[in-house]
């Protein structure tokens, strides 16, 4: 046993350690300014600054610029087959049928339109000065709701509710407004000294974002009843949702935040951006992408990137891997570790973190963890199910700290 452990070292320990990251997909649009991302089908939209909409069938990889190709979109939203497209400079709502291949400017034509959302036939749109306007016939006809003089940079929708965030007014003008009867009538909420860039929706859970001049996340659990303020001390420009109620803030200088835990802890998660600004996010075909200022879209694996769980953002006052839990296991356990620096060197020149399962007999059964991290503690599952009973070990290695552990997996 002992020498089976012993040569596992040796084999590792020249294993160079690859850094996860965002990774800059530009290929066909340049380096542009992305204000706005959706998906619909296979597809994923990206709305430009003056140079219209760009379209990827592939991820991301490859970018086709489509037919509206001389607007700045500061906003798009999909209505089944419906791709709705909000324009800059009084250009108002442009809607395409077949995935952009064709453009139609509808009846609100002379608006800057600056959010756009869907709720079933019920299409909202935000301007700048105007309000709220809203069409129930896929933008053939729209009419000015009662919220109609307000700069509305965000729309969210949480069943029978509709959310306004407003920015850009002296008090009591912006903040986060409510509808319950689709736009009838609007309600302003108690976060109303804020400029609210951002919303979003996580089940019973509404998150606005503040952007400049002030800062954070904020978190209502009562549709806008009463607000409270997260931890993230950074400035907000778009707030995204997966599958899974993690939640993903884009700043406006310091990349992008996660939080697992509906907002209590923020980890910073933004290896590979280098101080780009994020004006908008999406997640898609296990993706999340992030639309930037000036640098186009980049793009990272939701599956690496939710993979770690962050627990805390605290530091650590050493590196230490706990004992995995449940011990013994059936099929899924936990592990948790703490990492209090990000960037150490150890003696062979590796950086990062390093999570490794081996069996018994010393063989590599899964990489949990190959990347750098910041400081904190993490916690990473891991799904056994495809394995079989039996002893396993798990191996951190970072900068010059190693130390593995024992569990047993009992089917």
């Amino acid at each position: 046993m002992k020498k089976s452990i012993f040569i596992l070292i040796i084999i590792h320990s020249s294993l160079l350690i690859t850094n996860a990251q965002w990774v800059q997909v530009s290929n066909g649009m340049g380096n542009k300014t992305v204000w706005s991302l959706a998906q619909n089908g296979n597809y994923i939209f990206a709305g430009t600054d003056t140079f219209g909409v760009f379209l990827s069938s592939n991820n991301g990889a490859n970018w086709i610029q489509t037919s509206l190709n001389n607007r700045e979109v500061d906003a798009i939203a999909v209505n089944g087959n419906n791709i709705l497209a909000g324009t800059y400079h009084n250009f108002g709502v442009y809607l395409s049928t077949n995935n952009g291949t064709t453009w139609v400017q509808t009846s609100l034509n002379n608006r800057y339109v600056i959010s756009l959302t869907v709720n079933g036939n019920y299409i909202f749109a935000g301007t700048l000065t105007y309000g709220v306007y809203l069409s129930t016939n896929n933008g053939t006809s729209w009419s000015q709701t009662p919220l109609n003089n307000r700069s509305v940079y965000s729309l969210a929708v949480n069943g029978n509710y509709i959310f306004a965030g407003a920015y850009n007014y002296p008090p009591p003008l912006y903040g986060v407004y409510v509808s319950s009867d689709n736009g009838t009538n609007w309600t302003q909420t108690s976060l109303n000294n804020q400029n609210v860039g951002a919303l979003a929706v996580s089940g019973n859970n509404v998150f606005a974002g503040i952007g400049y001049p002030s800062y954070g996340v904020y978190l209502s659990v009562n549709n806008g009843t009463s607000w409270a303020q997260t931890s993230l001390n950074q400035s907000v420009s778009s707030i995204v949702v997966d599958g899974s109620n993690n939640v993903f803030a884009g700043t406006f200088s310091t990349g992008v935040y996660i939080t697992t835990n509906n907002g209590s802890n923020w980890i910073q998660r933004s290896e590979g951006l280098n101080n780009v600004v994020v004006e908008t996010l999406c997640i898609f075909n296990n993706y999340i992408f992030a639309g930037t200022y000036g640098n186009s879209v980049y793009r990272r694996s939701l599956i690496e990137l939710v993979g770690i769980q962050p627990i805390s953002s605290e530091v650590p006052n050493q590196f230490s891997l706990s004992q995995n839990y449940p011990n013994p296991f059936n099929p899924m356990t936990k592990i948790r570790f703490d990492i209090p620096f990000s960037r150490g060197v150890d003696a062979e020149g590796r950086r990062g973190v390093l999570l490794v399962i081996y069996d018994v007999l010393g063989r590599e059964a899964a990489i949990l963890v190959n990347e750098e991290l910041n400081p904190g503690t993490y916690e990473v599952n891991w799904d056994a199910s495809n394995y079989p009973s039996g002893v396993y070990f798990y191996k951190l290695v970072a900068a010059d700290y190693t130390e593995t552990k024992k569990m047993i997996l009992i089917k």
